[in-house]
């Protein structure tokens, strides 16, 4: 049996009920939308405060890094200076030792020396004093060639002129030939370290 409505439309019995069910429907999913967009809203918000939280750490422990960097280059830069110190002070304290070990050996040498220079020409061709004149002679250079290795040399004298940073004037002589100031004989031998003046050459001087 058909019912008649409005504008001559015919509804069957079965499906009067169907347009209020879709409205219901539809009304109920609007109704779940707005939680599930508050839930978003909050990890959105969880996620961007966690990845702050990261980046604040991240930056703490890199100025911490950066803080204990300049420390160890600070450290290593202050042990680099202690070790050139140390160094400095071990030559320095080696240089003075030498110095003063060829200091006291200098004596020795110009002995021997003086030993040479006056011994008579006649003991020289002596048969039986030429060992012994050749034992000094080879003691000598077996000096010169110790004093060599440690990097000492004669201050060169005769010749020059005076000059007060490796000669020291003993007497001066009349010598009116010979330019005044200039070393004529050289009574004691100076002797350099390297650059360094460890003993004066003595010396006599034209007036």
């Amino acid at each position: 049996m058909r019912k008649k409505v409005s504008a001559g439309q015919d509804i069957h019995p079965e499906n009067a009920g169907e347009p209020a069910a879709a409205g219901s429907i539809l009304s109920g999913g609007a109704g779940t939308d707005e939680p599930v967009s508050d839930a978003v809203t909050a990890e959105v918000a969880e996620a961007r405060t966690r990845v702050a939280e990261l980046e604040a750490e991240l930056s703490a422990q890199k100025e911490q890094l950066d803080k204990l960097r300049d420390e160890l280059l600070r450290r290593a830069a202050d042990f680099e200076n202690f070790r050139k110190v140390k160094e400095r002070e071990a030559m320095a304290a080696g240089t003075r030792a030498l110095e003063n070990t060829i200091r006291e050996l200098l004596p020795f040498v110009d002995d021997i020396k003086r030993v040479l220079s006056n011994a008579p020409r006649i003991l020289e061709i002596t048969a039986e004093a030429k060992p012994y004149v050749e034992g000094v002679e080879l003691l000598k250079r077996n000096f010169d060639n110790w004093l060599a290795g440690k990097g000492v040399t004669e201050i060169r004298s005769i010749g020059m002129k005076l000059d007060v940073e490796y000669h020291e004037a003993i007497s001066m002589i009349e010598m009116p030939d010979i330019e005044p100031e200039t070393i004529v004989e050289e009574y004691q031998t100076g002797y350099l370290l390297g650059q360094r003046v460890i003993r004066h050459a003595r010396v006599i001087v034209a007036r």
